[in-house]
């Protein structure tokens, strides 16, 4: 295939590949082995590709070849397959994506790969260290017994040995490549259902929330829940340049490493992604102070249970000190550790919560009505139900504006925006859509403050106060519809009508029955 591959081929190329799988592995675990092998092939084929560059200029002189290579961001070391009984090496091979296609045929290819997964984590450690941990192409458990793991990893090399999924720099650029990878994993959460919450939010709804929370050049942005990392990706889209730094923390191993490479093949390398929990122990710390950031973002897990509610007491950052949430119920546990995160006078954070969280009482009430009295709820979206493949139920968003406190650039802003965007959104077959428009007439709304009717109430500090700072929307935004009056003597002629046109029609029907009974 010569020129440039396009997003539509490599993306339908790459979702071919999980066939291999499809029916027999649950797509919430096939999905690793394919975007591991995207990853692979991706730094294989940038490798081949720079070994020619450096062939045609050095000739045969493999060793400077090699030392040239050594300075890649990724480098490929040669990896060794060693008797078992012996320790006599049996096999000695450059760990890439083509050397394991050579050997697709061989008996051990599932542990083949294992191994030169392991050279490659071990050779790149500072970047990709226990990236590959929790991804075993020998497993049984996963892949079936001997003959049949076999027969899947060699048709799983060879589909990504098609020509639509050559990833040289030449054939195709890193943002197809991204591209790609944050397709995969929305496929994969469509055919996951309800397993894919741990590892994604829907493209749109991390748009929006990226939106609203604003980012700028220079800003240092953070999701301490961040799955797949997609919302991350977004908020680093919604920059405009380059001039940022990513931050995130994922509890789900296999998720952290996901979100690994999503970076990578988007070309964030300096991300900072951690493998922890965040409640409990979060690793985003410096001089044994929580890290701060300018905007923080995140698409939490709903009402979390058991969320360290019992270690909140004693938390050595001090983030709960507005209140500790109820132990089956960790959503302000989230928000508080966002808020204590975010820059004090400075910092945005803009994070999706299941309704509940806007009027639930006792401790969830406590600590919602200390976040208003400090003034630092900004705005309230409520969006339409089914846009998550884990969840129909509607959700919203919650904005908090730390540039609001006393001595912000803000702080002389003390209304908070209710904008009920339920009834606004592309209806799909198994999940709901948010469109471009809907998002933009969402910012354009936060962004203007105005009331509009039946969509958006600017409502003051007393206002929300009367109502028990209850953020339940209906509360602020009227969408009742009064129905049309009925012409009550308009209808009476009209059942007239149709019992004069019914008695005609059974004259019709007595006649044609006498007929018949003759």
């Amino acid at each position: 295939m010569n020129g440039k591959i396009d997003q539509k081929d490599i993306n339908n190329a790459a979702w071919a590949a999980c066939d291999t799988f499809r029916g027999v592995v649950d797509p919430a675990q096939y999905k690793d082995y394919i975007l591991v092998m995207l990853f692979v092939k991706y730094i294989s084929d940038a490798w081949k590709d720079h070994y020619e560059v450096y062939r045609q200029q050095y000739g045969d002189d493999d060793a400077r070849i090699r030392r040239k290579l050594e300075r890649e961001r990724f480098v490929l070391p040669y990896a060794e397959l060693k008797d078992h009984e012996t320790g006599e090496v049996t096999d000695r091979f450059l760990a890439d994506f083509y050397s394991l296609y050579e050997r697709r045929n061989i008996a051990n290819i599932g542990e083949l790969i294992n191994i030169a997964l392991d050279a490659v984590e071990e050779a790149n450690k500072a970047k990709l260290e226990g990236v590959f941990r929790n991804i075993d192409f020998n497993s049984e458990a996963n892949l079936g017994k001997t003959k049949d793991r076999n027969r899947r990893l060699k048709n799983l090399l060879e589909d990504f040995n098609k020509p639509q999924l050559d990833m040289s720099p030449g054939k195709v650029s890193e943002d197809v490549i991204g591209n790609t990878y944050i397709y995969l994993i929305e496929r994969f959460a469509a055919d996951a259902g309800k397993k894919a919450g741990e590892f994604y939010t829907p493209h749109k709804v991390s748009e929006l929330v990226a939106k609203l929370a604003a980012p700028k050049s220079g800003n240092r942005i953070c999701d301490p829940a961040c799955g797949s990392g997609g919302l991350l990706i977004e908020a680093a889209r919604e920059v405009g340049d380059k001039n940022f730094a990513l931050f995130g923390m994922e509890s789900n191993g296999s998720t952290w490493a996901l979100a690994r490479m999503n970076m990578f093949l988007h070309g964030a390398d300096s991300a900072r992604i951690e493998w922890c929990d965040t409640l409990v122990s979060p690793a985003l710390v410096e001089n044994d102070r929580l890290m701060k950031f300018d905007i923080v973002v995140a698409n939490p897990p709903f009402s979390l249970d058991k969320w360290g509610a019992e270690e909140a007491e004693s938390d050595r950052f001090n983030r709960f000190w507005r209140g500790i949430p109820p132990k089956s119920k960790g959503d302000w546990a989230f928000i508080s550790h966002m808020l204590e995160a975010a820059l004090e006078k400075q910092g945005r954070v803009a994070v999706v919560v299941p309704h509940g969280v806007l009027f639930r009482g006792a401790a969830e009430g406590r600590i919602r009505r200390k976040m208003i009295e400090e003034n630092l709820l900004d705005a309230v979206v409520g969006l339409p139900g089914n846009l998550f493949p884990t969840t129909s139920i509607p959700v919203a968003i919650l904005v908090f504006d730390r540039t609001r406190e006393k001595g912000g650039t803000n702080h002389q802003r003390k209304d908070v925006i209710f904008i009920d965007a339920s009834r606004e959104y592309q209806p799909g077959k198994n999940q709901n859509a948010l469109s471009d428009d809907h998002i933009q007439k969402i910012i354009k709304t936060v962004k203007e403050r105005k009331e509009v009717e039946k969509y958006a109430h600017v409502a003051a500090f007393d206002e929300i106060k009367e109502n028990d700072f209850n953020l339940n929307i209906p509360r602020y935004v009227d969408t009742f519809e009064e129905e049309a009056e009925i012409d009550i003597d308009a209808v009476q002629k009209e059942i007239d009508q149709l019992e004069i046109e019914l008695a005609d029609v059974r004259v019709k029907m007595a006649e044609m029955l006498k007929t018949i009974e003759r």
